[in-house]
């Protein structure tokens, strides 16, 4: 199974994603590929896959990836052989990852693989404090960049089979640790 964790920059999708992999079994993490810097906390191949921009525009070239976007002025993209390797090993991989990606991967991957997509919503003002208190300390510049995804992301929650308003962190960890618990349960069935 593949959780699609989604929410604009700030949501809580790393801190989350970071706290089910430690209290669940099975569950493992898909990190991206990208281009952009590495920052204070970043694990190479935990929280990314990092690479230069040349050896991302190559793995374009080559067909490497099943999705990819231009977010924030840097590459993101999912490695075909990663996910395929993960999906295979029969563990629910989680997966953060922004609206285009998932509207991306549903459609590649739907068809052949449990696709379970939550969205982390978060009210603008407590987003824009989120985004000031970050690790990384981001220019008044990059706060703008993502604050202006917001709406946009927004738009749409509709293609998500969940939304979570995540204004308390323990709860919508205990509410998505329900939802991956139940979606475990069901079988994949067509109505």
């Amino acid at each position: 199974m593949l959780i699609l964790l989604s929410g604009v920059s700030g949501a809580g999708k790393d801190t989350i994603k970071k706290e089910l992999i430690k209290t669940m079994e099975n569950v493992i993490s898909l990190p991206s590929y990208t281009d952009r810097p590495v920052r204070n906390g970043d694990i190479p191949g935990e929280t990314y896959n990092f690479v230069t921009t040349e050896q991302f525009e190559e793995m374009i070239k080559n067909n490497e990836l099943y999705e990819y976007n231009l977010h924030h002025e840097h590459y993101y993209g999912t490695s075909r052989k990663l996910i395929n390797e993960k999906i295979t090993s029969g563990k629910i991989i989680v997966k953060d990852i922004d609206v285009n990606g998932v509207e991306n991967l549903i459609n590649i991957l739907r068809e052949d693989t449990k696709v379970v997509t939550i969205f982390l919503r978060v009210p603008k003002d407590v987003l824009i404090n989120r985004l000031k208190n970050r690790i990384d300390n981001p220019t008044k510049e990059e706060i703008e960049l993502r604050l202006n995804r917001f709406d946009y992301e927004e738009s749409k929650i509709n293609m998500y089979d969940y939304v979570i308003k995540n204004n308390d962190l323990e709860k919508s960890i205990e509410i998505i640790k329900t939802i991956i618990q139940n979606e475990c349960k069901l079988k994949k069935t067509e109505f």
